[in-house]
């Protein structure tokens, strides 16, 4: 059974289709909100999300497939599609990350869906988007990432391209997914009309680009790779202490003056090479070494102790024992343990963002079986005895 809705969104109806991240974790961000989700998977192995994680048991499906309903559906055969259709005929909500092309071969083009219920909301995700003429090429979250801009620009300048040990790609593009169909709920409220929103993962990763296009289009200037720093902003790099590193934000005047006091180095802030914004930044190099010469001589702890008093955002490097370890992600329950039938209690990443009024949360388990909720979301959604 589904136990009692909580969130925002309780009532919503979202069909998902798709697999691996860039749906799935769409579906998963309306799923934590409070709607109510029919994960449509294959019959058999279902999604190879299944398989996913690191260490001796796979982990990935048990946060991503959180809060839904496992439905198996065999889309490329009439009897699958038939029901799909019916199912998106009773939800508000149709998520799929297939190329585009693949629900129109399946008889699902979602034109004649949103004819066939005029309130449904479409979020289609791909690599390139649904027109332009890189439509049809297949496209991951890393090829989104090359061509945003993303991975052009992360690692150090003499080594090749590097990329986050997440699939950031995927994941802004399932949220920004997210938000257009937040937006497209907004205007339905006021028109009854759904709608189709089309997101691709480049643009996606475009999106968080900040001013890198106009940098070249008005300054000639292209960004470049700059290891653990970024061009034009300093203080603010991963530092080496005696027993660790640890990152200092100190870029902005006042900030820095602060910075120079916990240093005993108030002379830094006047020294014409480190005055100014500009200044740093011409000058990063030096200053990164003046700062590193220092940090060394200390702990991390005492480093951080020093950076509290004096108010200069700063803070340890973590991994996940730091994160389980840590009273401000608990008193804030950043982290939730959630009782999973396979893995037994079992912590991962809360509900985020917090809503005072209509907080979101962990309502259930991910499904264990492919299509384990079949029979009782037809029963539900369709009436099927």
């Amino acid at each position: 059974m589904v136990e009692e809705a909580a969130g925002p969104l309780a009532g919503l109806r979202v069909v998902e289709m798709g697999q691996l991240i860039a749906g799935p974790f769409c579906g998963q961000l309306l799923g934590d909100m409070g709607a109510e989700v029919a994960k449509i998977e294959p019959p058999g192995e279902g999604d190879p999300m299944r398989n996913w994680g690191q260490g001796g048991t796979p982990t990935a499906w048990r946060v991503i497939a959180r809060n839904k309903c496992s439905v198996a559906l065999d889309l490329r055969a009439a009897e699958g599609q038939a029901t799909a259709r019916q199912l998106i005929h009773a939800a508000d909500i149709l998520i799929e990350n297939f190329r585009p092309g693949t629900l129109e071969r399946w008889n699902l083009d979602p034109k004649d869906l949103c004819a066939a219920n005029p309130k449904l909301i479409v979020v289609r995700i791909s690599g390139y988007g649904q027109d332009g003429p890189y439509a049809q090429r297949a496209g991951f979250g890393g090829i989104g990432e090359a061509m945003g801009g993303w991975r052009g620009i992360v690692g150090h300048p003499d080594r090749p391209p590097a990329r986050m040990g997440v699939s950031i790609g995927d994941s802004l593009a399932a949220t920004y997914g997210c938000m257009g169909a937040l937006a497209a709920l907004y205007h339905r409220n006021q028109t009854g009309r759904g709608q189709i929103v089309d997101t691709a993962l480049y643009e996606s990763v475009l999106q968080v680009m900040e001013s890198m296009v106009p940098e070249f289009q008005v300054n000639g200037w292209k960004r470049q790779r700059s290891g653990s720093t970024i061009a034009g902003v300093a203080p603010s790099n991963v530092y080496p202490c005696r027993d660790g590193e640890y990152l200092i934000g100190a870029n902005q005047d006042a900030v820095f003056m602060r910075l120079c006091g916990a240093m005993g180095r108030p002379e830094l802030a006047r020294d014409p090479r480190y005055a100014s914004h500009l200044a740093r930044s011409a000058n990063m190099e030096a200053l990164d070494s003046e700062i590193a010469s220092w940090t060394a001589t200390l702990s991390v702890a005492e480093l951080e102790t020093l950076m509290i008093e004096a108010s200069v955002p700063a803070g340890r490097i973590y991994d996940a024992q730091d994160m389980l370890n840590d009273p401000h992600f608990a008193a804030r329950n950043a982290l939730v343990t959630v009782d999973d039938p396979v893995l037994g209690p079992t912590t991962m990443q809360g509900v985020f963002p917090k809503l005072s009024e209509t907080p979101g949360r962990v309502r259930r388990a991910a499904p264990c079986d492919v299509g384990q909720d079949t029979e009782e979301i037809l029963g539900r959604w369709l009436g099927r005895a």
